[in-house]
């Protein structure tokens, strides 16, 4: 069938099946402002994808403190929060079949629940991508500064590095796709090598005898720890929704998005799984969380120059930096093209929905970058500590818009699928999305029970800005309340 000839259903319509009695045809006017269409395979999205989630930056930053929380039970951790993933991905993925957006999320919302609530949901969208990206570029900033210290001597600030390479990815997000491929592509392959190489080198050490299942226990699985520890594994997820974003530039995307989706969550779980499993088996099960807790920024430095030499300690401090600088691109390039989206729906300006001669969203592209800067400023110009303040207080502001988006977007794939009655498969259509939104419950109470964790302890002030997500949800639902004009269902199929 050609898929440039179906209709999708009405935003929150009803009726029995995809396409509802009385409803507008929901297709774009010929002269409808899209992005450049059959670009894009499996493997180029999952770049993205993969590239935003920053394994390598990941493994160094994230991993310690999941070990410190989980001990040897932490490759399980990351384990639970793929399948975790996963099983909210059955119907998301299933319900893709329908929505070629780049509206990510909120496309799917507005099909499920509605404009108004779709509105709601975009509000905390745009607070959560541009949270996680303040917070991850401040960070960025510190290990840029003291890498190009440490090999050159050369001690410029944190915030010089934050704008030069800012500007970099911005012109990359508006030069279009190709460009910030070739990029994604190197710099991928070197962190994930660089991360094999440790894992061949503490085999080669220790032997085989590293992979145990001795630490596997339910103690230290589902132990005080979890609920910081799961939360922390699935902030490396973050990225999963790029494999949406990007579908309409897919070739072929009722297949392309979901194989794109589905190799994004597998080689993150796995590459979490067995770099993490290497590391607690290498240091000992029972003195990793030791270890974890003295020295979490040196740790995986140290292993890296006691197995592999002074060469391989070097190089992961490198790629480090160059994977901060994959996943921004990354991000940079998926949240352009969220405004964009918005821009089209009449949800934000219409300004944001244009595109460069090359189909990129390159001014949605430079607002981002011009947003972000500005609250950077704003805070390291005040004197705030880049990382105790900047990075703790909006990553943990980013992790749990991004848990309310994915609770939102749980319940409207189940209601999608009740009201046009696709009952076809029941584990696709009822059970898996049913489960995936207990589970985001669930996870979103321990977020809230775990935050000032996730704040690094910061508390205070900072938990106030949690408030932003409830807010703003608000200030979106009356949005789309007051605007009934705007259409997420304007999609390129």
């Amino acid at each position: 069938m050609n898929d440039s000839h179906q209709t999708s259903a009405p935003v929150g319509g009803k009726g029995a099946g995809p396409t509802m009695a009385g409803a507008k045809d929901s297709r774009p006017s010929a002269n409808a402002v899209r992005l450049r269409a059959n670009k894009l395979g499996v493997v180029a999205i999952a770049f993205f994808a993969i590239a935003a989630a920053a394994p390598m930056a990941a493994v160094v930053g994230a991993s310690p403190v999941i070990f410190s929380a989980s001990g040897p039970g932490t490759p399980v951790i990351y384990v639970i929060a793929a399948l975790l993933v996963a099983l909210f991905s059955v119907g998301y993925l299933r319900m893709s079949q329908h929505i070629t957006n780049a509206g990510g999320f909120v496309a799917y919302i507005a099909k499920g629940l509605g404009n108004k609530w779709a509105t709601g949901g975009a509000g905390i969208a745009i607070l959560t991508y541009l949270s996680l990206q303040i917070g991850l570029w401040s960070q960025f900033g510190v290990f840029a500064q003291q890498l190009v210290e440490s090999l050159t001597g050369i001690g410029l600030p944190v915030y010089f590095w934050i704008v030069v390479v800012m500007g970099l990815i911005t012109f990359l997000t508006m030069k279009g796709v190709d460009a910030s491929l070739k990029v994604l592509g190197v710099l991928i392959l070197g962190e994930t090598l660089v991360v094999a190489a440790l894992v061949v080198s503490l085999i080669m050490q220790k032997g085989l005898g590293i992979f145990t299942f001795a630490g596997f226990t339910g103690e230290n699985i589902f132990g005080p720890g979890l609920g910081i520890s799961l939360l922390f594994a699935f902030a490396c997820f973050t990225s999963f929704e790029a494999t949406v974003v990007f579908a309409e530039e897919a070739r072929n995307p009722r297949r392309t998005i979901p194989r794109a989706a589905y190799l994004v969550i597998a080689f993150i779980g796995v590459f979490y799984m067995l770099s993490t499993w290497a590391i607690s088996g290498a240091v000992g099960i029972d003195g990793i969380q030791a270890l974890a807790s003295e020295n979490p920024s040196g740790m995986i430095f140290d292993l890296a120059e006691s197995s592999g030499g002074a060469w391989l300690s070097l190089a992961m401090q490198v790629l480090v930096v160059t994977s901060f600088i994959a996943m921004l691109l990354g991000l940079s390039n998926m949240f352009s093209r969220y405004l964009f989206a918005l821009g089209r729906a009449g949800a934000l300006p219409a300004q944001l929905s244009s595109v460069s001669a090359t189909g990129a969203p390159a001014f949605a592209g430079l607002v981002n970058s011009l947003v972000v800067l500005a609250v950077i400023s704003a805070f390291l110009l005040a004197g705030a500590d880049p990382i105790a303040t900047v990075f703790a207080w909006f990553v943990a502001l980013g992790t749990a818009g991004f848990i309310s988006i994915l609770l939102l977007t749980s319940a409207a794939v189940l209601v999608y699928f009740a009201r046009s009655g696709i009952r076809d498969n029941l584990w696709v259509t009822v059970i898996a999305p049913a489960l995936s939104l207990l589970a985001f419950v669930v996870v979103g109470y321990l977020t809230l029970d775990n935050y000032d964790v996730l704040l690094g302890g910061a508390g205070g002030v900072a938990r106030w800005l949690l408030l932003g997500i409830p807010l703003i949800f608000v200030a979106g639902l009356i949005r789309g309340k007051q605007k009934p004009a705007i259409n997420y269902a304007a999609e390129i199929v």
